[in-house]
């Protein structure tokens, strides 16, 4: 790898390898993962289910631990951190949005996208979580809890939570998983419009063809392991 080529690049892994579980029941998920991703650009992860694109996804966002291999992202050698150090590489680089939305149901929308800011000991957590709230279009929404937004609103809330931090990262597992296909490309338009205008750098599992043509790169993951995709010419079900 040359210097330029670790300029340009946000994420790296060279020869990952990752198993899940305990004694016999233990599964070689990540088989060897050698991948590079530039600043700026977004790419889709499509794959059977069960083929390791989420675990790859969250290798990357430093939510998974790699058994052998190293793990870079943003300017950070992630294999060498401890789980507080990761923790605070997170807060700092990465934002997440989840298909369960995974928003504190006790806590408003205002409150929910203030958390990590607040956890990072910003002053200014809730004017910068009132502006992002606007930004998705939920200004008049801000004291409501998840009970009272419907599916779209509280993935408008966690995209607004992961882009608070203003990361270089935004990774997105299934985005649109729990909505229905009108509102699901709303919220297409929101996260490609606000990683494109911010310059981050995105990275979404998807079993969705249509959502992966819009990455400016897509990548399959098959049985752990990882080939590039030409949809001009794909005709199987990712």
């Amino acid at each position: 790898m040359t210097t330029e080529t670790a300029a340009s690049s946000v994420i790296m892994l060279r020869q990952v390898h990752l198993s899940l579980g305990s004694g016999a029941g233990r599964v070689h998920i990540l088989k060897g993962i050698d991948l590079e991703i530039e600043k700026g650009c977004s790419v889709g992860l499509v794959g059977p289910s069960g083929s390791g694109k989420s675990t790859l996804l969250m290798v990357m966002a430093g939510l998974e631990r790699a058994d052998e291999g190293e793990v870079i992202a943003a300017g950070e050698t992630l294999t060498k951190l401890d789980e507080d150090q990761l923790a605070r590489f997170r807060g700092r680089n990465v934002g997440i949005i989840f298909q369960s939305f995974h928003l504190v149901p006790n806590m408003t929308a205002l409150e929910n996208v203030a958390v990590p800011l607040e956890l990072a000991g910003d002053p200014q957590a809730f004017d910068k979580a009132h502006a992002e709230l606007e930004a998705v279009g939920l200004g008049e929404r801000l004291s409501h809890y998840p009970a009272q937004l419907s599916g779209g609103e509280q993935q408008r809330v966690a995209i607004a939570r992961a882009l608070v931090v203003e990361p270089q990262i935004l990774i997105a597992d299934e985005p649109t998983g729990n909505l229905d296909e009108t509102t699901g490309e709303q919220i297409v338009e929101l996260m490609f419009e606000a990683s494109e205008k911010r310059g981050t750098t995105l990275v979404l599992v998807t079993h969705d063809l249509t959502l992966a043509r819009r990455c400016d790169r897509v990548i399959r993951v098959r049985s752990g392991e990882i080939e590039p995709l030409d949809l001009s010419h794909e005709r199987e079900k990712a």
